[in-house]
């Protein structure tokens, strides 16, 4: 307990860093570097060189640098098995750098598991190197914690999603929940206290302006069997993409990586062309401009919508395929613009709309039921109770529609080691 507790100040530290460097880099190449050369907002063209660049270099991280650079994105949302080494903490640091910051569509919640888990094993390592292997486990399991203490909004729900996803149970959770929550705790004070410190943000998922609602009606319950139905189709479609893409991507992982790139950012550029909106709202995680299109819902017509469905989807799936970072705040963002989308339908309104929109796609994408359900109800604040029935059945559609549907993609070898010379994953 005293270990994890020492261990989260540092490594919520530089897991605030690592954020601020994403963020001040992204605002550098998409707001103040094309105003400072256009003398005004970007152009739609803009996305399209640095998307290129941004899968050049994180092909080159894969290709070149120990490990695989982290997991890959497109088989969901993985935790658990052996932290990074000291080496291979290089390369998810510079494939998750490259990836957040020039604009490909993941988030960083995947990247800061490994490498807050890394850190840790590797000091416990430094400490004692005979340490027990339960122990550096704890130990990478409370630095993970720490990494990702306010990154969804609360260190209860970090702390939840890292052992839905690993499956802690039984007597390993009373092991690992106590130093993690605590680790989880003293990440979130440093993070208030860094942000307070230096101005440069809270980076945390959050609404802002959220949508009254009045409470659960039967249209709306029986909506959610439909936004179920529909999450988990679209998740398939988006997964299918990103699973086919795969083999492709080995056949040369810098070069495809590039063109990939190029793709996603066409996909935002046409959006922006199409429906005159910013081109950043396809880009990205979609954490920091889920606010703005929830607040700014009645300015989107359902035709812009479908559009800005569409391409984040599309670059989504490109992004899966062959980038490093998480799959969370994409399926948000893509949830609550279908949610919104919806809002207009017969006993439809607002809030539960985008609540069950993204419990459907966060289900059926990340394959978490009960995280799922807390990330769109928690996510709503006050209102995030009245809309609970209505997530629950959303998201219980959205799990079992997503097992009925047939495995999306070359099915992925479950215990067999990989072949000396094989591709990296």
């Amino acid at each position: 307990m005293i270990l994890a507790a020492i261990l989260g100040i540092p490594i919520s530290a530089i897991a605030y860093g690592f954020l601020a460097l994403v963020s001040k880099i992204q605002q550098y190449l998409f707001t103040d570097l094309p105003t400072s050369v256009t003398g005004g907002p970007a152009p739609a063209w803009w996305p399209l060189p640095w998307l290129l660049l941004c899968g050049l270099l994180t092909g080159l991280t894969i290709r070149y640098l120990p490990g695989n650079c982290g997991h890959s994105p497109a088989f969901g949302f993985q935790t658990g098995g052996a932290p990074p080494t000291g080496k291979e903490l290089v390369g998810v640091f510079l494939a998750a750098l490259t990836t957040l910051s020039l604009g490909a569509v993941l988030g960083p919640e995947a990247p800061l598991i490994a490498i807050g888990g890394g850190l840790a094993a590797l000091v416990v390592r430094l400490v004692r190197s005979d340490a027990p292997p339960m122990a550096v486990t704890i130990m990478a399991s409370a630095g993970s914690f720490a990494a990702i203490s306010t990154l969804l909004g609360s260190p209860l729900l970090g702390a939840f999603l890292i052992m839905e996803a690993a499956g802690i149970g039984g007597a390993t959770l009373s092991l690992v929940a106590l130093p993690g929550l605590l680790a989880s705790g003293i990440g979130a004070l440093i993070f208030v206290g860094l942000d307070n410190l230096t101005g440069l943000g809270t980076f945390s998922l959050s609404l802002g302006t959220v949508p009254p609602d009045s409470g659960p009606t039967v249209a709306t319950l029986c909506w959610a069997i439909v936004m179920g139905a529909v999450g988990a189709l679209l998740a398939w479609v988006i997964r299918s993409g990103a699973l086919s893409l795969r083999p492709l991507v080995h056949t040369n992982r810098v070069l495809v990586t590039g063109a990939l790139g190029l793709l996603v950012g066409a996909a935002a550029m046409v959006y922006q062309l199409i429906t005159g909106h910013s081109f950043t709202q396809v880009l990205f995680s979609g954490q920091d401009a889920m606010p703005e299109l929830v607040s700014n819902a009645a300015q989107y017509s359902v035709g812009a919508l479908i559009v800005l469905i569409v391409a984040k989807a599309f670059a989504y799936s490109l992004s899966l395929s062959a980038f490093r970072g998480g799959p969370v705040f994409p399926s948000m963002f893509i949830g609550a613009a279908l949610g919104i989308a919806a809002s207009g339908l017969p006993g439809m309104t607002l809030a539960p709309a985008i609540a069950m929109g993204i419990g459907a796609m966060c289900a059926s994408m990340l394959r978490l039921p009960m995280t799922s359900t807390l990330l769109a109800v928690l996510l709503l604040g006050s209102d995030g109770l009245s809309v609970t029935p209505q997530v629950v059945i959303a998201v219980a559609v959205a799990f079992v529609v997503t097992f009925v549907l047939p495995e999306p993609g070359p099915r992925r070898p479950a215990a067999l080691a990989a072949p000396v010379g094989a591709p990296k994953a």
